[in-house]
C-alpha cells in the first residue's frame, strides 16, 4: 500500500499532544502506518550509525544503553499497530499488515546482523566483570548480548542470509495463520428460526442472539456465533443436542480442512521453519532454543512437571467423566456422553451438587461493579486509585480509559485502557497489551500505558452486562498482567513491565484470580444488580466447594495442549504428513472421549502459532505452581496483608525482567515454590497433609 501522506503531518511521527502522550487514536488512519514505520526506521538507522561511529571505546552507556534509543520510536509505532491489528482490524488494515510485518522483520534482521554493532556489544560483554555495573545493568547487558547471539550474530554471512529468509517466511506465515483463524470464526453463524430450539438458554443469551441476528440482517431470528459469550452459554444450556453438536463441530474444526481458511499446511510450515531456525543456531530443536530462556530451563524439566500433573489428574479426570456419564443416564436413560454433551450435563450436575450455576452467579457480577471491584482490590493491595477519563483518545467507543495514581501521594502511575466486548474485527480470547512500556530516560520516569482486551457477554436491551464467574476470573487475570505492566519500576524499556520469562509472566495474572474465592474480596463488589444485596455466605461456600469440580478434566485438557505444543516443537516436524493424524497420536494419551472426525486444535492454536507461547504453553501450569504457592502465603498472613502485598509489588510486579525470576520469587516467598500447593488447591491431595 502506498501513500502520499506528508510525514511531517503524520500523527504517529509528531508529538502526540495528548494527555500523558497517549496514542492519538482519533487522528490515526490506516494510511499513516507504513510511512510512519519507514520514517522511524530511517531515524533508527541514523541513530545506530552515530552509536557505531562513537570514537570513545565501547562501554555500557554509549553502546548498550544507547541501543535502547535506536528502537524506541519503531517500537512505539509497532505496538500501536499490532495492538489495533488484534483489537480493531479491518480489510484495509490486513493489507497494511502484509507490508508492515516484512518491513519490520527486515529492520530487526539488519540490526541483529550488524557485525560492527555486535563487536561493540561483545567488547562491553567481555569486560563485564570489571565494569562496576549495577545488577540491572548487568542483566540488560547479558540479555542484549544473548539476544544478538540467539538471533544469529555469530553465524557466517551465508547462514545469516538463510536466517533472514527464515524469519521473513515465519513472519508472513504467522500473519496468514491469524487472518485465517479470525475469518474462519467470523464465517460461521448458527441461525435459529424456531423458538423451541432456544430451550434452556437464559433471556439474556436469547436477547443477545436476537441482536446479533438483527445486526446481520436477519430480524426475527436468533444467531449464535463462535465468540465466547455466544458459544459458551449455548454449549452449557441449550437443550437441543443436535444444535450443540453442530456448534461444537464448527468450533472444533476452525481453520481446518476449510477450502477458504485452512491452516493445515501453514501449521506444518511454521513448525518446520522454526526447527530449521533452531538447528541453524546450533540447537537440536525449537523447544531447546526457547527453553534456554525460561525458568524451566530444559525439556526434561517441562516433561517432569507435565508428567507429575498427568499422574495426579488422569485418575481424577476418568472418575469425573464417568460421574457425568452416569448423571446423563440418570436424566436421559442413555449412556452416550459425547464432547458436545459434557458442558451441558456437567453444568446440570454442578447445579444439583453445589446449588450453583451461571444463572445463580451472573446477577452478582454486573460488569461495572466487577471493574470497580478489581480497582478496589488494587487499592487495598497496592494503594492505587483509578480515575475514569474521557480526555485520553480511544480507538473504539467501547473502550474506556483510566488514569492510575498512587492514592496517598497522587503520583501518576500510568494509563489503563479497558476494551471488554466482542465485535467484528477483534480476535478471539482475552489479553493484556502494552502501548508504552515504562523506562527512565534523562532522569524522567516514562510511565506505562496498557490495555485489557476481552470478549465478554455484552449488555442486552433492558439489562446491563452480567458476567459469568469464568469471565470475572478472566478479567482479574488480565488485570494481574496490567498491574505487572503498570507497577514496573525499571530503568530500561527492554527489561520493564512484562518483559520476563514466559513461564514467569503468568504469575501476576493467575495469582489475582485467587482473590475471587474469598468472601472478603467478593463483598467489595459482588452485589445483586437488582436488589443490591451482597453475595451470600452460602453462595460463596458453594463457590468454594465447586472450585475443584472437574479439576481433573480441566487439568488434563491443559496438559494435552502443553504436550501438543511440545510435540510440534521438540523434534523435527518435517516428517508430519497430516496435521490431524499427528495431533490425534500426540493427544491420544490425554483423551477422555472418542476423536470427533474433522476436529483439530493446532489449526486455530493461536497461542503457539501466532502468539509467543511456542514451546511455552506449559508455562500456564508452571505459573500455577507459583501462584498457588504465593496465594497460600497471602492466606497465611491475610489476603490484604500490606506487608505481603508490598513484598509482592517490590519483588515481583516492579522488577520486570531486571533480575533472575527464581531469585525474585524466593525474595518474596522466602523459599522456592512447591507443586504441593497446586495439588492441594485442585483437590488432588489433602489440604491437611502432603498426601
Amino acid at each position: 500500500m502506498t501513500s502520499t501522506t506528508d510525514s511531517l503531518r503524520n500523527p504517529l511521527l509528531c508529538d502526540f499532544n495528548t494527555p500523558h502522550q497517549a496514542a492519538p487514536f482519533h487522528l490515526i488512519r490506516n494510511e499513516y502506518y507504513l510511512p510512519a514505520l519507514r520514517a522511524a526506521i530511517d531515524k533508527a538507522r541514523s541513530v545506530l550509525e552515530e552509536l557505531k561511529s562513537d570514537p570513545e571505546p565501547p562501554a555500557f552507556d554509549n553502546t548498550i544503553s544507547r541501543l535502547e534509543e535506536v528502537t524506541e520510536e519503531v517500537t512505539l509505532i509497532s505496538q500501536i499497530f499490532f495492538n489495533l491489528h488484534a483489537a480493531e482490524t479491518n480489510d484495509e488494515l490486513e493489507l497494511v499488515a502484509q507490508e508492515f510485518e516484512p518491513i519490520l522483520t527486515d529492520f530487526y534482521s539488519d540490526l541483529n546482523f550488524d557485525q560492527q554493532l555486535f563487536e561493540r556489544i561483545r567488547t562491553v560483554y567481555n569486560s563485564r566483570n570489571e565494569s562496576g555495573l549495577t545488577g540491572e545493568q548487568l542483566m540488560l547487558l547479558e540479555k542484549t548480548y544473548t539476544a544478538f547471539v540467539r538471533n544469529g550474530a555469530l553465524l557466517s554471512d551465508e547462514d545469516k542470509q538463510q536466517l533472514r529468509e527464515l524469519d521473513q517466511k515465519l513472519s508472513t506465515l504467522s500473519l496468514e495463520f491469524s487472518v485465517n483463524a479470525l475469518k474462519a470464526v467470523k464465517a460461521f453463524a448458527l441461525e435459529i428460526t424456531d423458538e423451541k430450539d432456544l430451550e434452556g438458554l437464559s433471556d439474556a443469551v436469547v436477547h443477545a442472539a436476537a441482536e446479533c441476528a438483527a445486526r446481520r440482517g436477519k430480524p426475527g431470528s436468533w444467531v449464535f456465533t463462535l465468540d465466547a459469550p455466544s458459544y459458551g452459554p449455548f454449549m452449557k444450556y441449550a437443550v437441543n443436542r443436535s444444535l450443540r453438536e453442530q456448534m461444537f463441530k464448527a468450533r472444533a474444526s476452525v481453520a481446518y480442512k476449510d477450502s477458504g481458511f485452512d491452516n493445515s499446511e501453514i501449521v506444518k510450515q511454521i513448525a518446520t521453519l522454526r526447527h530449521e531456525r533452531a538447528r541453524l543456531l546450533g540447537y537440536s530443536s525449537h523447544a531447546d532454543f526457547v527453553l534456554e530462556q525460561s525458568m524451566a530451563g530444559s525439556r526434561e524439566n517441562v516433561y517432569k512437571l507435565l508428567e507429575e500433573l498427568y499422574e495426579a489428574s488422569r485418575p481424577v479426570a476418568e472418575k469425573e467423566i464417568q460421574e457425568v456419564a452416569d448423571f446423563q443416564y440418570e436424566l436421559e436413560g442413555v449412556h452416550d456422553l459425547q464432547r458436545w454433551d459434557f458442558s451441558y450435563y456437567a453444568e446440570k450436575m454442578k447445579k444439583r451438587r453445589f446449588d450453583i450455576d451461571e444463572t445463580t452467579l451472573r446477577p452478582y457480577f454486573q460488569i461495572e461493579n466487577c471493574t470497580n471491584g478489581m480497582f478496589i482490590v488494587a487499592q487495598k493491595l497496592y494503594n492505587l486509585s483509578f480515575r475514569h477519563t474521557t480526555d485520553v483518545p480511544v480507538y473504539h467507543p467501547d473502550v474506556k480509559t483510566y488514569e492510575v495514581h498512587e492514592e496517598t501521594t497522587g503520583e501518576y502511575i500510568g494509563i489503563l485502557y479497558l476494551d471488554l466486548f466482542p465485535r467484528d474485527g477483534k480476535r478471539q480470547g482475552a489479553w493484556m497489551a502494552s502501548y508504552k512500556r515504562q523506562y527512565v530516560k534523562g532522569g524522567v520516569d516514562h510511565r506505562p500505558q496498557v490495555s485489557i482486551v476481552c470478549n465478554f457477554t455484552p449488555p442486552v436491551e433492558g439489562q446491563p452486562a452480567l458476567l459469568s464467574f469464568d469471565e470475572v476470573s478472566t478479567l482479574f487475570h488480565e488485570f494481574g498482567h496490567a498491574l505487572h505492566g503498570l507497577l514496573s519500576q525499571c530503568n530500561y524499556r527492554t527489561l520493564s513491565c512484562t518483559s520476563v520469562y514466559r513461564d514467569f509472566v503468568e504469575l501476576p495474572s493467575q495469582v489475582l484470580e485467587n482473590w475471587l474465592m474469598e468472601k472478603e474480596c467478593l463483598d467489595l463488589f459482588a452485589v445483586h444488580y437488582k436488589t443490591g444485596e451482597k453475595i451470600s455466605e452460602e453462595i460463596v461456600r458453594h463457590l468454594k466447594e465447586s472450585a475443584t469440580f472437574l479439576q481433573g478434566s480441566v487439568t488434563l485438557r491443559q496438559l494435552s495442549l502443553g504436550l501438543l505444543d511440545m510435540a510440534w516443537h521438540d523434534g523435527n516436524p518435517a516428517s508430519v504428513s497430516d496435521v490431524g493424524d499427528f495431533e490425534e497420536q500426540v493427544m491420544k494419551r490425554t483423551e477422555l472421549f472418542p476423536v470427533v472426525p474433522n476436529s483439530n486444535t493446532s489449526c486455530s492454536f493461536g497461542h503457539i502459532f501466532r502468539g509467543g507461547y511456542s514451546a511455552g504453553y506449559y508455562s500456564y501450569k508452571w505459573s500455577e505452581v507459583l501462584d498457588a504457592d504465593a496465594f497460600e502465603f497471602f492466606k497465611e498472613k491475610g489476603i490484604f496483608n500490606p506487608e505481603v502485598a508490598q513484598s509482592f509489588r517490590d519483588n515481583i510486579l516492579s522488577k520486570g525482567g531486571s533480575a533472575d525470576p527464581v531469585l525474585l520469587y524466593k525474595r518474596f516467598r522466602g523459599k522456592e515454590a512447591s507443586v504441593d500447593a497446586l495439588l492441594r488447591r485442585a483437590g488432588f491431595i489433602s489440604r491437611h497433609s502432603g498426601q
